[in-house]
């Protein structure tokens, strides 16, 4: 077979605009948002990692007339990263094509197929690996009672919760990094069960039910989560997976799971700049878009289909350690 295919020469571009506007429209879905998406010319390459221990030591000191100032230096070092292609299609054959009522539809519908698929990769790509424990510096673990060292009380334990801090648990945890790191956490990631069991827990309630404008009511929202733990951003993963094999019974459950994760993730990604991690997307691929996908739909002559393909070049890249803190089965 000759080399490129008309495939590679040529990706569907209004196929990948329906791809492109159909992951946009997916707010459920938090992985691109969790970690800055880096588009990259290379599928391999490496950043640099700079030792934070040279910019947090005091060293200046006075200089006497007619000496230099004292100096130093840091120490750079580099970490590569690698983005592997992952894949997947569906066919339209050419009897159903045939006999659909409107033939636009299934062409629309395969790419929503194959463009969910991808979406679901990245996500459960990201919180399996950062959404787990021996990830991060610092994982404290959610237990009913009687914790012990390296543990809490879960946020859902009592009536209301009322058995646990959740308060103290995440200042704990933002001025823990904040002091290991000098940058406080931004970004709080939880799942929908964890952040239902904030919004009752009493003391969170408490501390919000006087600024409630509607007489007798008295609950708390995304906005007062935000004002009250000083974080800027609560992201809320409520993409759901069936975890069943085709034919099994439906298993469905939601991605991000009962875990909390609190990490400063850099708003405006640079060289210099720390994050906890990044999501490398390889947008130099032929034709690939920002986040590294790509839609093909070409001829499956052998059986008489036309097949419609996703391509998805990424990586979720862990950066630095210290600015994560993870409270894992945090809700019961």
């Amino acid at each position: 077979m000759s080399q490129p295919t008309p495939g590679d020469v040529h990706v569907n571009a209004p196929l990948s605009n329906i791809s492109i506007a159909f992951m946009q429209n997916r707010g459920d879905f938090i992985a691109d948002q969790v970690f800055s998406n880096i588009p990259v010319a290379k599928q391999s390459d490496v950043y640099y990692l700079y030792d934070r221990g040279f910019f947090m030591r005091d060293e200046m000191s006075i200089r006497a007339p007619g000496t230099e100032t004292v100096g130093s230096g840091y120490e750079v070092s580099t970490s590569p990263y690698y983005c592997p292609v992952y894949g997947f299609h569906h066919d339209i054959p050419d009897q159903r094509r045939a006999n659909a009522d409107t033939v636009l539809n299934q062409d629309r519908e395969a790419v929503e197929l194959v463009t969910m698929k991808a979406m679901l990769k990245r996500e459960i790509d990201w919180s399996n690996a950062y959404m787990a424990n021996g990830v991060w510096t610092t994982d404290i673990t959610g237990v009913a009672s009687g914790p012990g060292a390296g543990e809490t009380i879960q946020w859902d334990a009592g009536v209301g919760g009322a058995d646990s801090d959740p308060i103290a648990d995440i200042r704990t945890g933002l001025l823990t990094v904040q002091q290991s790191t000098g940058f406080r956490p931004n970004t709080m990631v939880i799942g929908p069960e964890v952040f239902d069991a904030l919004i009752d827990q009493v003391d969170i309630v408490d501390r919000v039910k006087y600024g409630q404008t509607a007489p007798g009511i008295a609950r708390a929202d995304i906005n007062s989560l935000k004002n009250l733990f000083g974080i800027d951003r609560i992201l809320i993963g409520q993409a759901v997976q069936n975890t069943a094999a085709e034919g099994i019974t439906n298993a469905f459950s939601f991605v991000t799971g009962k875990s909390c994760l609190l990490a400063y993730v850099a708003p405006n990604p640079g060289i210099m700049t720390p994050s906890a991690g990044y999501t490398f997307s390889w947008n130099g691929y032929l034709g690939a878009s920002p986040s590294g996908n790509r839609i093909k739909r070409f001829r499956m002559e052998a059986i008489a289909s036309d097949r419609v393909e996703i391509e998805s070049a990424f990586v979720h890249q862990l950066v630095s350690a210290d600015l994560g803190y993870l409270f894992e089965t945090i809700i019961s």
